[in-house]
């Protein structure tokens, strides 16, 4: 009787403790962090198809968006695809595409992450040699893989209320691991769950 009263005792600190750190899970999956899947190939060579990334999603009620920084954010044309691209513009700025290369403010846009030329999708938002400004509450998004990317050229500027959050880690694989940096304000360029479409 004394054995089967300590395997009850036993399960239920098992099952106190799975459930203590499933809560713990579930709040930082709502609030602080989130999983997601890298998927296609408009980031590369920054992220590549399948590889899996952290985006943190209170980032930005602490700090303000960064030229540079890499964010997931709702696709503007269906809601429940999420969409990986780089802040190339912030509200106010200006934005041109000429002969493939990019403009913010008037002067050229140094990429060293960038695979490609810029090019405008005909019929998007953005049309050659034409300069657009960022509204405020927006904010202009590019792929880094530029001829493989729907982009705010494609659908114009995303609401900042459809950012997700901040891309800040790469888990795997596992070659290469590690922080990601925006290369504005560094030297350095460079749980399975959500799907995210570059």
């Amino acid at each position: 009787m004394e054995v089967i009263k300590k395997l009850i005792e036993f399960v239920m600190e098992i099952l106190e403790t799975v459930t203590f750190v499933g809560s713990l899970f579930i709040v930082i999956y709502l609030f602080f962090m989130q999983p997601h899947q890298v998927r296609g190939s408009s980031m590369d060579t920054t992220f590549r198809n399948n590889e899996y990334i952290l985006t943190n999603k209170l980032s930005y009620r602490f700090d303000t968006p960064k030229r540079g920084d890499v964010v997931v954010f709702k696709s503007p044309e269906n809601k429940d695809i999420d969409f990986i691209k780089r802040i190339i513009g912030l509200p106010g700025d200006k934005v041109m595409v000429r002969d493939g290369q990019v403009y913010l403010n008037g002067s050229p846009l140094i990429e060293k992450y960038v695979l490609g030329t810029t090019q405008v999708h005909e019929g998007g938002f953005l049309k050659e040699g034409q300069a657009v400004t960022v509204p405020l509450g927006h904010l202009f998004v590019m792929g880094d893989n530029r001829p493989r990317s729907s982009d705010s050229r494609t659908f114009g500027p995303v609401p900042q209320q459809d950012i997700i959050g901040k891309v800040f880690f790469r888990y795997f694989p596992s070659d290469r691991v590690g922080t990601i940096k925006n290369p504005n304000q560094t030297s350095d360029n460079f749980w399975r769950n959500s799907v995210v479409w570059s």
